[in-house]
């Protein structure tokens, strides 16, 4: 992260804040009002020692950055690292570990957590990504979840059930021990993408990252639990998640913007708390903010696309619109699909991602980051009577805002031509000029 901020200061990309600031709903505000453009570092917090970084990764550029490639190549990157994972690489000595902290202390001393929204009942990371390992077999899980502050070293996961750390925490209980967590803040851009791959129970997250990297990602071994970090992060929570302790939540901020009432969370205590000697808390804006909605729109897009391609080899790629939230709407790209191959994919993709419930299939002709372009492709391809797939009573997330009773209706849009469409005569023959002249001007158009 950190080769990163430097990278944004050098072009003007990292606007830094001297004033000091109050965490207490100060730092949501800033980050609210200047959700686009420059990410923003808060150099005094508080009385905390530790700046705060926040809007790092708010476009699609700003992760390609990350990455070090060109924007239009993030999801052949993602792709990629589904495919050719690396294992991760185990060192001895990390920057994260410079200094240690152990219980008792006050993680809202140790660490500037900001409160976000009025009706929210305290302060939550919102960058932390978590490290658990399955009770039964071992394996690592790699995931990001909302811990609220609740004094001292206590923390609240807020954490829906169908989630592989729900689960891992459930076979903790069933066992009837707690489940070891770290939670590390302050990471590699592909840290964050590869925590938000949907990949199965079991599988590794942290093996994309070293795909999205193209070399397997530094791990340090926990200092109290038995557990592996990025070694170069920022900071390091260490301990436990209690699942027989439930915690109310009430009132806490969701992607579609509002406010909802999810119940309880799971509680938990941080025993150990390590970090860089001059550590960066980075921050995320949750609610309907950029960086929250894209972060997971990034990494469900490119999953869906492997899993779409698995049955449907015409499907080049989706995108999962910032508009949708990040998560409920998509864009289908397809090569020269055959009849009924764009309805099949709308079902698949409502299947596989239980989030999703508006997808429009386009050509690959069509730019799907553009939106003028998908719209223009509704109006010349799609036909109503026959192209429009609704599917109500459907199951649905417990974040979709419309859901009645954990179902909605789920609608598909084919916006594809059809054989014969763009044939001389057919009604979707482009108007051009004669292709000779207009390839010399497009290779000329400089000297123009």
């Amino acid at each position: 992260m950190r080769a990163f901020l430097a990278g944004l200061e050098e072009t003007g990309d990292l606007k830094r804040i001297t004033r000091k600031v109050d965490a207490r709903f100060e730092i949501a505000s800033v980050l609210s009002l200047r959700e686009r453009g420059p990410a923003q570092f808060f150099e005094t917090v508080g009385g905390s020692p530790m700046p705060v970084v926040g809007n790092l990764f708010n476009s699609r550029a700003r992760f390609a950055r990350a990455l070090d490639i060109a924007p239009e190549d993030l999801d052949t990157a993602c792709l990629n690292a589904l495919q050719n994972p690396a294992r991760p690489v185990l060192i001895e000595d990390a920057p994260v570990q410079a200094v240690v902290h152990r219980a008792p202390f006050d993680l809202g001393a140790l660490l500037p957590v900001p409160h976000w929204f009025e009706k929210e009942a305290g302060a939550y990371i919102t960058a932390g990504v978590i490290v658990a390992r399955d009770p039964e077999t071992g394996r690592r899980n790699v995931s990001i979840a909302r811990l609220r502050l609740e004094g001292g070293g206590r923390i609240m996961a807020g954490i829906a059930r169908n989630h592989h750390l729900a689960m891992l925490a459930e076979k903790a209980r069933l066992r009837g021990h707690a489940l070891e967590i770290a939670v590390a803040i302050g990471n590699h851009a592909a840290v964050l993408i590869g925590s938000q791959m949907y990949l199965g129970l079991g599988d590794d997250e942290f093996d994309i990252v070293g795909g999205l990297l193209g070399e397997g990602v530094e791990l340090v071994k926990c200092r109290t639990v038995d557990l592996e970090v990025p070694a170069h992060a920022e900071i390091v929570l260490e301990g436990e998640l209690r699942p027989e302790d439930l915690i109310e939540e009430g009132a806490v901020s969701e992607f579609p913007g509002f406010y909802v009432y999810y119940g309880p969370g799971i509680g938990g205590e941080i025993k150990c708390v390590t970090h860089r000697r001059d550590a960066i808390y980075q921050a995320i804006l949750p609610g309907y903010a950029a960086e929250h909605c894209l972060l997971g729109a990034v990494a469900i897009g490119a999953t869906l696309t492997r899993d779409l391609r698995r049955s449907i080899p015409a499907v080049r790629r989706v995108l999962v619109t910032e508009g949708g939230m990040g998560r409920l709407h998509a864009v289908i790209s397809m090569h020269r699909p055959r009849l009924g191959e764009g309805k099949r994919a709308v079902l698949l993709a409502v299947g596989l991602v239980n989030l999703l419930k508006h997808v429009v299939v386009v050509e690959d002709d069509v730019d799907i980051e553009d939106p003028r372009q998908v719209e223009w492709s509704l109006a010349a391809r799609f036909r109503g009577h026959e192209d429009l797939i609704v599917l109500p009573g459907v199951k649905a997330d417990r974040c979709d805002p419309l859901h009645e009773d954990l179902v909605v209706t789920k609608i598909g849009m084919v916006a594809t031509t059809r054989p014969g469409d763009g044939e001389a005569g057919g009604r979707s023959e482009f108007a051009r000029p004669p292709a000779a002249i207009y390839e010399h001007v497009r290779r000329n158009l400089d000297d123009y």
